[in-house]
């Protein structure tokens, strides 16, 4: 059965009840590192675009407690987990990097690559993508796990594309670097063709006619992939039929190639960094086993739903799912997590429990005006409305929800859903009701414009939003609240 982990991947990575040694025979990860970000703390550009770009940076990465842990673990190697030569390399790097956000995201990188190369097959292969201003540091990591202990470095692949920005400063950058390491020397590897073009063929057959089987090869299959991959664009275009609105979504074409590659049916696919899913869908449509991790509950929901959309709701049925809240005990402990990374993981996982992964969250803190996530639902064939949630992991009395009243107005929604960790107030009941109801003409049906819904009952009775919705819908409300982000992001 495959299987979908909802936490943090070095925690998961380390529990050998989940993932054995020797297991995995391919694992790719694209680690949420926001590419096209200057490194400006050393550098030291002074530009206002550079500081810009250098504040999403830290804000992604930053030296913190679990910085400061990752780098006392691997100095001390206590139980001998890492190899000698990547403790010399990190203590090398301190002097030279400082306590930065770059240090913090090597360590957070090469703490995880250590279970990696733990769980991989002596046949197995590791895939790491990343963008050139952070390769050089990530290379001579991966060396220091891979070849100090009998792996191999295979390929520098470089993803090219034409599209995005230029620049009258400097060359444009147009490429992704994809890191290629093997196990060791008995890794699996399947020859990669691209097809030739109509010209190129036709001279190609023409110099083979004495040898009609090269020929014949030579028609079917094209030329050996080489490093150098232009023929895949990215996913940038708002009309992309696979577009879905992740922002480091990568096409299913790149990840095609990588399994096509590195793995054969039946084999165990890992991303230890799944995102959107791409990884674990093209490893379902070509019929391999999965392992997926992921420590943001949209991404879970954003993947269950594309699985399902894809392949249909009985591939829900087929994959393992850890890590989600199944009762109250849990539920409470995911709402009161103390690591900054989770705190809006209760909101997301109850709000997409509850619509059955319908809703688009609000992401950015401060901008959701006291809303936590809409949807859309249908009222007629090709009409919608809005719903609007607000998640409460405390007590909810009257006042909240006459608050929510009130956003529900700004809002212009015809409907909200307060959904709550502990059991609401009287009067916090009383004041929802007083909002009416909202008579939906398509289903012949009345619902309370205002609803309150306890984790209790969705996590014991099983309560979902029982209203009809569409996946067009919800994707196209996506849009627009991206569209509005980018905007408010431009101001």
């Amino acid at each position: 059965m495959n299987h979908l982990y909802y936490g943090d991947n070095l925690e998961i990575l380390r529990d050998h009840r989940k993932i054995k040694d020797e297991t995995v025979d391919l694992c790719y990860i694209d680690p949420p590192f926001n590419s096209k970000r200057n490194y400006n703390q050393i550098y030291n550009n002074v530009g206002e675009e550079d500081r810009a770009q250098a504040q999403a940076f830290t804000d992604t990465w930053k030296w913190d407690d679990l910085a400061n842990a990752g780098y006392a673990e691997i100095l001390a190697n206590a139980e001998g987990r890492f190899q000698p030569q990547l403790v010399d390399l990190i203590k090398g790097l301190h002097p030279v990097l400082k306590q930065g956000s770059l240090l913090a995201y090597l360590i957070s990188i090469a703490l995880r690559i250590t279970e990696i190369q733990r769980v991989l097959k002596p046949t197995g292969s590791f895939y790491l993508h990343c963008d050139p201003t952070s390769s050089h540091y990530l290379k001579l990591v991966l060396d220091a796990v891979f070849c100090s202990q009998a792996g191999m470095f295979l390929n520098e692949i470089d993803w090219c594309y034409a599209s995005g920005g230029v620049s009258k400063r400097y060359f444009a950058k147009k490429h992704d670097v994809i890191f290629l390491y093997a196990k060791t020397k008995s890794y699996k590897f399947n020859t990669q063709y691209r097809p030739y073009s109509a010209g190129t063929m036709e001279r190609g057959l023409t110099a083979c006619k004495k040898e009609m089987n090269e020929a014949y090869e030579f028609h079917t299959k094209g030329a050996v992939m080489s490093d150098w991959w232009s023929d895949i664009t990215p996913l940038l275009s708002p009309t992309s039929f696979e577009r879905l609105g992740y922002p480091t979504q990568k096409p299913e074409a790149l990840l095609e190639r990588i399994i096509a590659a590195s793995s054969d049916e039946g084999d165990l696919v890992l991303d230890a960094y799944c995102g959107c899913g791409t990884t674990v869908a093209v490893a379902q449509r070509l019929k391999r086993k999965w392992i997926g991790i992921d420590i943001t509950y949209q991404s879970i929901s954003l993947m269950l739903r594309r699985l399902e959309k894809a392949f249909g709701a009985k591939i829900v049925d087929q994959i393992k799912l850890d890590g989600i809240p199944r009762d109250m005990a849990s539920a409470g402990a995911l709402a009161h997590k103390k690591d900054d990374r989770l705190r809006k993981e209760f909101e997301k996982w109850a709000v997409q429990t509850y619509t059955n992964n319908r809703a688009v969250i609000h992401e950015k803190k401060g901008a959701d005006g006291g809303i936590d996530a809409v949807a859309y639902f249908l009222t007629a064939k090709d009409n919608s409305a809005k719903i609007v949630f607000q998640v409460k992991s405390g007590g909810t009395g009257r006042g909240d929800v006459a608050k929510l009243r009130g956003d529900m107005g700004r809002e212009n929604a015809e409907l909200a859903v307060l959904i709550t960790l502990e059991e609401p107030t009287r009067d916090a009941v009383a004041e929802a009701k007083k909002a009416g109801q909202y008579l939906h003409k398509m289903m012949g049906q009345s619902y309370d414009k205002i609803g309150i819904v306890t984790v209790k009952e969705i996590v014991e009775g099983g309560k979902r939003l029982e209203i009809p919705m569409s996946l067009e819908v919800v994707a196209e409300a996506k849009r627009v609240v991206e569209d509005k982000q980018i905007e408010l992001d431009l101001e």
